[in-house]
Parts: structure tokens; C-alpha cells; sequence
């Protein structure tokens, strides 16, 4: 894919994440004004602002690991701009599957299980560490689907929809950027050069 102007918008979002959540730990009620609720539908800045906010250090850094590892190879690979379309939309739209399940939310975690379907549609074969071994990233994917799946029949603190939602819209919008690359390619393959053709009918079409 060719790419496009690198702007490191993973770095950015990390940092954002850390100044929040330094935020959410000094200010009292700071958190409450927005983690994703029940009257997020009256309160809409809530599906977005969600998306930054975390319940615990621990929380914060098996985000940042999972999205600084893998957010950095897929705004290589598509381009920035792109990167944070599938960041936040993924995250807009997992948590909307969320409030229907849960009557509180948030973090980081759906917009990257966003990341992580992309990039198993885009690059399945790319070899990552995950589960104390390295495996292929649709391996990965497979395994994290599969906890996922069991983890939203056990009761727990942990938004397992919202990452079974992220990883789901993440992949449509892998597919989708996967089609029309090829799609570009395939059409750059045919097209011919006018000029080359007609130099090609000089030289051997000759009577």
C-alpha cells in the first residue's frame, strides 16, 4: 500500500490517554462526567470521550501495550488518517453495541480490538507475541474472539461485547480498505499508456 504521510497519531492517543486518566485520578467526579452510561443517548459526547477514559493503572497499561504494539504497525500500514478513522469509529460504534449490555463503560479497549481486525485482515500472517507465545495474527485474533466469546457468559468487570463489537467493525473496515487497494492495483495492472500502444503498433503492425 503506498504510503501516506506518517503523524504518529499513536503516540498521540497514548499520551491523551495518560494525561486523562492523571486527570481522572486527581480530579473527583471527573470520571463521571464521561464514562459511557445508560443516558448516553441524551448525552451523546459520552460514546467518544469514553473511549479515553480507564478504571485502573492496570487497565491503562494493557491498553497502551496492545495499542502503542499494534497501533503503530496499522497507521504504517494504511496511513494515519485512516488509522484514526478505524480508531474512533470502531470505538463510537462498539460502544453503542455496549450500552445495550452494560449500564456503565469505559476505555480504551474496543477502538483497539478495532486496530486488531483491521490488521488481521490486512496483514493475517504478520507474527505477534500473544498468550506467552508467538502465533500469527489471525491466530491471535481467533483466540482473543474465542476468550471473548466465554468471557460474556461469566460475570466480570470486563466489556467483553464492546471488544467482540471493536474487533468486528474493525475487520469491515480492513475488508473495505483491502478490496479497493486491490481493486487500485488491479486497474493500474491493466491500464496501458496511450503512447506505448501506439508505439507498439508502429514497430509490429506494419503491413
Amino acid at each position: 500500500m503506498k504510503m501516506a504521510k506518517f503523524k504518529f497519531y499513536t503516540l498521540w492517543i497514548a499520551l491523551t490517554i495518560i494525561l486523562i486518566f492523571i486527570l481522572q485520578t486527581f480530579i473527583k467526579g471527573f470520571t463521571d462526567l464521561f464514562i459511557l452510561t445508560e443516558f448516553s443517548w441524551i448525552q451523546p459526547w459520552r460514546f467518544i470521550t469514553s473511549i479515553f477514559l480507564h478504571g485502573s493503572a492496570k487497565h491503562l497499561l494493557s491498553n497502551l501495550f496492545a495499542l502503542i504494539f499494534f497501533g503503530f504497525i496499522l497507521e504504517k500500514t494504511i496511513g494515519s488518517n485512516k488509522f484514526l478513522g478505524i480508531y474512533l469509529v470502531s470505538g463510537i460504534l462498539a460502544n453503542i453495541i455496549a450500552i445495550n449490555f452494560y449500564s456503565s463503560s469505559l476505555g480504551a479497549s474496543g477502538a483497539i480490538m478495532g486496530i486488531i481486525g483491521a490488521l488481521t485482515i490486512l496483514r493475517p500472517t504478520m507474527q505477534v507475541w500473544a498468550f506467552g507465545m508467538i502465533v500469527p495474527m489471525f491466530i491471535a485474533t481467533i483466540i482473543w474472539i474465542i476468550v471473548d466469546a466465554i468471557g460474556v457468559f461469566i460475570p466480570s468487570n470486563i466489556g467483553h461485547i464492546a471488544h467482540l463489537s471493536g474487533i468486528f467493525f474493525g475487520a469491515i473496515f480492513g475488508l473495505i480498505i483491502k478490496i479497493k487497494y486491490e481493486k487500485k492495483t488491479k486497474a493500474q495492472k491493466i491500464n496501458v499508456p496511450e503512447h506505448l500502444i501506439r508505439k507498439w503498433e508502429t514497430l509490429y503492425m506494419k503491413n
